[in-house]
């Protein structure tokens, strides 16, 4: 799963934009002043290294220079300029992720897709994804594979992301440190140090970032640290180890009324005659986190390879709400090995790969009451013990007529145990749970037609499954959901991808049809927490557009006197990304109600950015966007929806290479600049319509950055 390409800015809305030179100047580094003509990019998600074009699947692709696009603060826009993508944030840092489906399932944290750093799983044992424990500002790309990609990743119906790491390009060393300042307490320091040789390379990172919030009580503070090397003993071997710590903490403020969201967004819940207000529950989440991975792979020969990955990791974690004190300890490792092999069938060529993963996971969790931000008495001490597996193989093979045929299959296995250890003398046999969920076989078959370089179509058909996780079975009001069953799906999908125009356009379209049964769903009660319930079926439509191209660039050579393929690195450029969403309830009855035909709570069905990127020889660039996302439901029943909005940021910064060996970048941005009001992450079926988690008003943001490479 590594990266092979270097990729432009412009493909933040389109992966197959990855095929374009670069609209502006990197980061501050080396490569900065001197742009050329890239490389196509090399999709892994698949496992087989293949051209974006030879991808028979609905990819998009972000890469460090998009993030470093907006505000590194958080994740969400940068993400979000991704069709079929939608990144929330219901707190500072608390992230709900969705990729073609609805947040229905996540109140919080990330739900049904299976999420890679460094090659290493990173979505737990038991389903859950800590995305918020990262910054921005370390990863160096992003891949995201859309619908069930079983034929690889085992269970999940959303897909899968792949996080990296930055890489120093071989024989480069550098040192960079940088600082932003912005709107409602808001500082950032970054520091890197890394050294690239062409038999691997070695980068230690480290970001911290305070920010007193927006809204009263969700002020955060998080440190993240972060190791990488890799290393090839011979040319046959290449072993990497990666190493993170991450140290955050973050405040509650809780949802409010349409009552409260419309008079002030920036308050906290606050309390009634029956029940305290986040701000005297003192409500946060804090935790510690460190996690260590190697990955090792043989090369046998030009045909065979064997990849294999181990991983440890571990977490303390500490949440009061408005009820509960939890007090958790995680611990979790794991492994994935993969072989791959290329052979010939009847003279064409024949791709072949399997593999298998598997997870186990440790919790310790204690609830106490929470009194003013203390534990007070306890009200139970569970253990979860979690294991987790799948086998999967896939084929790949060429066809004449410029056909690829994709073939694969997952087959996974889940087991929980759980136990209640705080009542294990008055009753014994009460709160012993185990849950083994039955095993599941997920197929994947693809065909693509490629015409030239400059067009590829294709159609697949895959299914998945998306067990509960520990949360969903085991919420915070002590209770443990024996009933609760895995999501099933199926996904029919055509898209197309290609470029116009001589390569001033490109495009890339997907039509997509999700069905699901045992749809899960989830409910608010008073005290905060959420539950959860299946919901019986869902259909899932859409169809996701995504263009880039250049409005104007100079000639080759016309600027300056400027070599071609450094001319052409300078211009303006558009991107447009749209995704439509028709998402229905099937059959769901709930409460002697019957919900079939409402929308799926908490989707949208059009949401649409769009944006230019502007950068001139002398090291100016102008990055403004616009974002909308249409009005949504916020309850099954479909009687309260979530206002529309339309939001403008923009970035605006010089980036230059100053006496051959300092890069600096001086920037600064404006966000949300007509103070929009709108909520960026609901809860969804929230007892008593506390349904709005307000976001950041109008904010600005500056800061610079220094590199320096011997």
């Amino acid at each position: 799963m590594t990266y092979r390409y270097t990729v432009p800015l412009l493909l933040l809305p389109l992966s197959v934009a990855a095929q374009q030179p670069a609209p502006i100047p990197t980061p501050p580094d080396t490569a900065m002043l001197r742009p050329q003509l890239l490389p196509e990019a090399t999709v892994t998600g698949y496992g087989q290294q293949l051209p974006l074009r030879r991808t028979a699947a609905a990819v998009s692709v972000l890469d460090a220079r998009v993030l470093e696009r907006f505000p590194q603060n958080a994740l969400t826009q940068a993400v979000n300029t991704l069709p079929g993508v939608r990144l929330e944030e219901r707190a500072t840092a608390s992230y709900r992720l969705s990729v073609r489906g609805s947040t229905l399932r996540s109140p919080f944290g990330v739900r049904n897709t299976k999420v890679y750093y460094q090659a290493l799983p990173f979505t737990e044992a038991s389903g859950s994804t800590p995305l918020n424990i990262l910054d921005p500002a370390l990863l160096g790309g992003l891949e995201v594979i859309k619908g069930p990609a079983a034929s690889v990743y085992g269970a999940g119906t959303g897909g899968a992301v792949l996080l990296t790491g930055r890489r120093p390009a071989p024989g480069q060393a550098r040192a960079q440190v940088g600082f932003t300042t912005g709107s409602f307490g808001l500082r950032r320091y970054t520091a890197s140090a890394e050294t690239g040789t062409a038999t691997g390379y070695l980068r230690a990172a480290y970001a911290r970032q305070t920010l007193e919030g927006y809204r009263q009580q969700s002020a955060l503070r998080r440190d993240v640290l972060t190791l990488d090397g890799e290393w090839q003993p011979t040319e046959k071997q290449t072993l990497s180890l990666h190493a993170l710590y991450s140290d955050i903490s973050y405040q509650l403020p809780g949802g409010l009324t349409r009552a409260q969201f419309e008079a002030n967004p920036r308050q906290a819940r606050p309390g009634t005659a029956t029940s305290p207000g986040t701000v005297e529950q003192r409500t946060y989440y804090a935790s510690r986190t460190a996690l260590l991975g190697a990955t090792h792979e043989a090369r046998f020969s030009e045909r065979l390879s064997l990849r294999t990955t181990l991983y440890l990791s571990g977490s303390r974690i500490n949440t009061p709400y408005l009820v509960d004190f939890e007090r958790n300890t995680v611990l979790s490792c794991g492994g994935r090995v993969v072989g791959s092999y290329r052979t010939t069938l009847a003279g064409r060529t024949l791709r072949l790969q399997g593999g298998a993963e598997g997870q186990t996971g440790f919790e310790s969790s204690r609830n106490y009451q929470n009194r003013a931000g203390t534990p007070g008495p306890l009200r139970y001490d569970d253990e979860i013990r979690t294991l987790t597996g799948f086998a999967f193989a896939q084929a790949d093979y060429e066809l004449p007529a410029g056909l690829l045929l994709t073939a694969g299959a997952s087959y996974n296995r889940l087991r929980y145990r759980i136990s209640r250890l705080s009542e294990a003398a008055t009753r014994p046999d009460a709160y012993a749970l185990e849950r083994n969920f039955r095993p599941e076989v997920s197929p994947r078959v693809a065909l693509l037609r490629e015409f030239g370089t400059g067009l590829s179509v294709y159609a697949s058909i895959s299914a998945g499954f998306s067990p509960p996780t520990e949360e969903e079975i085991r919420p915070s009001d002590a209770s443990i959901n024996r009933a609760l069953q895995a999501e099933r799906g199926t996904s029919y999908e055509v898209g197309a991808r290609g470029q116009l125009w001589q390569e001033r356009l490109r495009y890339d379209v997907a039509f997509y049809d999700l069905r699901l049964r045992q749809t899960i769903t989830t409910r608010t009660t008073e005290q905060g927490v959420q539950l959860f319930a299946n919901a019986g079926t869902t259909r899932q439509r859409g169809a996701e557009v995504a263009l880039s191209g250049w409005l104007w660039r100079p000639e080759a050579g016309a600027s300056l006197g400027a070599p071609a393929q450094q001319a052409r690195a300078y211009g303006l450029r558009a991107f447009v990304s749209y995704a439509y969403n028709h998402y229905r309830f099937g059959s769901y009855e709930s409460g002697g109600s019957n919900f079939g035909g409402n929308r799926l709570t908490g989707t949208a069905p059009h949401t649409l950015t769009t944006g230019l990127d502007f950068t001139e020889q002398l090291g100016f660039y102008l990055n403004p966007t616009i974002n909308h996302q249409a009005r949504l439901p916020l309850n099954d029943a479909n009687t309260e929806y979530a206002p529309g909005y339309w939001t403008f940021g923009s970035r605006a910064g010089w980036r230059r290479e100053l006496l051959g060996a300092l890069a600096l970048d001086v920037f600064a941005g404006l966000e949300n600049a007509t103070d929009r009001r709108y909520s960026l992450g609901n809860d969804l079926n929230a007892f008593g319509g506390r349904y709005f988690q307000p976001a950041p008003g109008r904010n600005w943001y500056a800061g610079t950055q220094l590199g320096w490479r011997w």
